[in-house]
């Protein structure tokens, strides 16, 4: 039994603690796909991550392509582990969302995701195209039907018109973009997705719980302020909307999980763009 006060953390996590002169400042945290450390890195908080996961690596790609601009900045990276910048602002969009300023919270996820999506001179890393991310929806469509069915139509048609395609966070949402102080908001996190602008806000509709998201008069009022701020139409806005909440209940169903929260936001984007 450790002693009061010790951490726990594994072989990995230390080889690189002693490797990049690390200090621990937080307990070990282990994920499905990999594990991670707060740290302090010459003094400036960090998180160090070793990864296990395809998908992170490809995350990491991402965010070195990002160069720290609107995203965690890489401290140093090597092999499955990552030293990253740890934002510990006090500000939450979540927190801010659910207060009332939920216009405001919309708007500052906008921001983050324009300086996600500039162009930049780096050459883009291998990323995951949209089109193979919606295959479980389309593959689900005839055996559920309903609401899942429709979406696949209409996540069909987007997917085979793309309009600005970009490098996609994929998993844009209030606590996936962090309070960095004076460097403004960051996200980190990413999924590396490749496709439509437009496609990245759809999470937001899902977030920054399914209690407070799933109301129409939300979801009408996010869309209008998030198409504005963002400089998108609204009706292919609340498309992606549709279509990303049946992909997520797809995803839910086929663990075995309540898709409930997911298929409502789909319905009432669908009664917003007169689908029902």
């Amino acid at each position: 039994m450790p002693a009061i006060g010790e951490r726990r953390t594994t072989t990995r996590l230390d080889e690189y603690v002693a490797r990049w002169d690390l200090s621990p400042d937080g307990d070990p945290l282990t994920t499905a796909t990999g594990e991670l450390l707060p740290v302090r890195s010459q003094g400036r908080p960090a998180m160090l991550k070793v990864v296990t996961s395809a998908e992170e690596l490809r995350a990491a790609s991402l965010l070195l392509f990002w160069n720290g601009d609107g995203a965690a900045r890489v401290f140093a990276h090597e092999g499955p582990a990552l030293l990253l910048e740890r934002a510990l602002g006090p500000v939450s969009l979540a927190d801010m969302a659910r207060s009332g300023r939920d216009d405001e919270a919309s708007r500052v996820l906008c921001a983050v995701a324009a300086r996600l999506h500039a162009r930049r001179s780096a050459p883009m890393p291998m990323l995951v195209p949209l089109e193979q991310w919606f295959e479980p929806l389309e593959a689900a469509a005839s055996a559920i039907g309903g609401i899942i069915a429709r979406a696949a139509g209409v996540a069909r048609t987007l997917l085979a018109a793309p309009r600005e395609i970009v490098a996609l966070h994929g998993d844009l949402h209030h606590e996936n973009v962090l309070d960095a102080g004076e460097r403004g908001f960051l996200a980190i996190d990413p999924k590396a997705l490749l496709g439509e602008r437009s496609f990245d806000f759809a999470n937001l509709f899902r977030n920054p719980d399914r209690k407070s998201a799933a109301r129409r008069d939300t979801l009408a009022r996010r869309a209008s302020v998030v198409a504005a701020a963002a400089a998108i139409d609204r009706e292919r806005l609340l498309r992606w909307v549709l279509s990303f909440a049946a992909l997520s209940a797809t995803w839910r169903l086929g663990e075995g999980e309540d898709a409930t929260a997911d298929l409502v936001i789909a319905e009432l984007a669908a009664a917003e763009l007169d689908l029902s």
